[in-house]
């Protein structure tokens, strides 16, 4: 083996790594919106998770990429450690199909089907396909699957590179002393525990071993340490992404370690004795590529099955390694947790981003309710709150957008891209709605410091609106927190009816003033009310239209003037809405403005 031979290996080991990203990278997009909703689904049942585990290593091929994900939700609060142990173990099962898929490039046949069953022989078919598809494809779906099939052919072709480059080792009597030293099962482990952590890849390390052995020196005995010790070696990826996390993130990483050196400590010298008892007359046999993917299935399914009764047990020694102090749970709560690692997962980083938005839109909701509630009974406990939560508002604000601005630079799935176009167009709306329940709060806090109060009826008008607008805001906020189109369909005619309520308020409050029963400073603060009141409503209707824009594709101006003109479905829920709200109001005082709009609203008055 020359210096060439080396270039090819390393050549080939770039195409393998670059292949396995390629399509990694492929499969997340396609897999995006699937993958969400499994997240959604967790539970804490550990079959479940295991089950999840293997699904997710499967469609994304990358189990290091799971583990750093799972390192990330944990960090941000999203799952907690016990859900991610079945997680763990699954993706161990998970990541023994690219074995498979690798192991093809052993086939030795005359047979025109298997042969077809080569990397090198199907490889440059599914290139063209794929390129074909990438070229010539206007969705971003069947872009995604085209790039799937390169990111497979450049990684089958990095494979046959390495076969290639070693197979002159064959006949190296260098090479066959060489591997006297991996009769050694500890040096064995070290080797593969080493060599993976370097790369970083254990799809990469165990195909670079079933490389070698097509060359016909590696045996069974020399393979079996090799890749127990390629599990350990992959826990190096979790073990660099727990750098800058909080302490149950860094058990994630931990629990890792212990699950595959565990495994390692029970199965090695298990399998020794048995040898020594037995004398397995394999384990001086050559290995072939497929029995390094058996060896590989067989070890992870032995370790998952010994461990999976003892996932607390496992989860108590995380706690033991990495011990919590009062203090950071203190700043952990604190925190607004959108971790860079899910970055690397696009949908799993919206998912998280959409999480984080419905907790800033709950607390906007909850911010409103404290508003409303001082307005009629002050409460220095509840002006207090109503600060903090205003100033949380705008730190989830410039947190959401900075991570979405973020994850837009990413080349995402057209669905992922709708649903992070609407939490960039909706948290501007709900950061206003919390700026405008300060504003309520301040208003009230100018009654209470002056000690003067609005009339009976100025307070029983302000009630009915607010019970308008927390209507209205309570629908806004369901149609987002559930992406549900038929609720955000309801809004608008509330909005109209809370724009309607404000106008006949107004006019109501004139009315007042004419006759002295309301005072001019009264006035204002009446005014100022009714403004913010009539502002958080537009941007309930804004929320609302967001969705509709979005997912049915409409001009939400067009939409709304249509809506408003011609639609009867909207006019008849418009009206049922006004005159629930104008029976709890009473009927309005005699004015040519009241005349008009108590003919509008109670026609059957006109009428008689």
């Amino acid at each position: 083996m020359d210096i060439f031979s080396v270039i090819t290996l390393l050549g080939g080991l770039a195409f393998f790594l670059y292949g396995m990203n390629v399509m990694s990278s492929g499969l997340e997009k396609l897999a995006g919106s699937k993958l969400e909703v499994i997240l959604k689904k967790m539970t804490s049942n550990k079959f479940k998770s295991l089950l999840l585990g293997m699904g997710i290593t499967i469609a994304i091929q990358s189990s290091s990429a799971l583990t750093v994900m799972l390192v990330g939700l944990v960090n941000s609060g999203i799952m907690q450690l016990s859900q991610t142990i079945g997680v763990l173990m699954g993706s161990n099962i998970g990541t023994t199909l690219t074995a498979w898929i690798l192991s093809l490039s052993g086939i030795e046949s005359d047979n025109i089907f298997l042969r077809m069953l080569k990397p090198e022989s199907f490889s440059p078919i599914i290139a063209l396909v794929g390129v074909v598809m990438i070229m010539t494809a206007k969705h971003n779906r069947t872009k995604d699957i085209g790039r799937i099939m390169v990111g497979f052919s450049v990684l089958m072709t990095g494979m046959t590179l390495m076969s290639d480059s070693v197979s002159p080792l064959a006949e190296s009597e260098q090479f066959s002393s060489l591997l006297t030293a991996f009769r050694n099962p500890l040096m064995g482990v070290l080797v593969g525990a080493v060599f993976t952590g370097v790369i970083q890849s254990s799809a990469a390390s165990v195909g670079i071993l079933q490389a070698l052995s097509l060359t016909g020196q590696v045996t069974y005995g020399m393979a079996i340490p090799i890749i127990m010790g390629q599990n350990i070696g992959t826990c190096v990826t979790a073990l660099m992404s727990s750098i800058g996390v909080n302490k149950n993130a860094k058990r994630v990483a931990a629990v890792h370690i212990c699950f595959n050196c565990i495994g390692t400590l029970i199965i090695l010298p298990v399998f020794y004795l048995l040898h020594w008892i037995f004398q397995f007359g394999f384990v001086a046999t050559a290995i072939d590529p497929a029995g390094v993917a058996l060896v590989h299935t067989i070890f992870n399914i032995v370790t998952t099955a010994l461990l999976l009764p003892f996932t607390k047990q496992l989860e108590k020694m995380a706690y033991l390694l990495i011990r919590d102090s009062k203090k950071e749970k203190e700043v952990q709560e604190k925190k607004i947790i959108l971790d860079e690692r899910l970055l690397a997962t696009p949908a799993v980083a919206i998912e998280a981003c959409h999480g984080v938005t419905v907790e800033m839109a709950e607390l906007s909701k909850k911010t409103i309710q404290l508003a409303i509630d001082i307005l009629f009974h002050y409460d220095e406990d509840l002006e207090e709150q109503i600060r903090k939560n205003e100033e949380k508002i705008d730190k989830y604000e410039d947190k959401l957008n900075a991570y979405l601005v973020r994850i837009s630079k990413h080349s995402i799935a057209s669905n992922d891209n709708r649903t992070v176009s609407k939490m960039l167009h909706c948290i501007g709306n709900f950061e206003r709605i919390g700026d405008h329940a300060f504003n309520i709060m301040e208003s009230s806090c100018e009654l209470h410091k002056k000690g003067i109060h609005f009339s009976g009826d100025a307070a029983r008008e302000l009630h009915v609106i607010s019970d308008a607008l927390l209507q209205t805001l309570n629908l806004a906020f369901q149609a987002f927190e559930n992406d549900d189109l038929a609720i955000a369909h309801q809004v608008e005619p509330l909005e109209e009816v809370v724009d309607t309520l404000n106008v006949e308020l107004k006019n109501r409050h004139i009315k007042r003033l004419q006759n002295d029963a309301c005072t001019v400073e009264l006035g204002y603060i009446y005014q100022d009310l009714l403004t913010n009141i009539e502002r958080i409503s537009d941007h309930c209707s804004n929320i609302a239209g967001v969705l509709i824009e979005i997912d049915e594709q409409k001009n939400i101006h067009k939409y709304l003037y249509k809506l408003k003109k011609n639609d009867e479905e909207f006019q008849e829920s418009y009206h049922d809405y006004l005159n629930h709200y104008y029976l709890e109001l009473g009927r309005p005082e005699e004015s040519d403005e009241a005349d008009a709009l108590e003919e509008a609203v109670f026609p059957e008055a006109a009428e008689a």
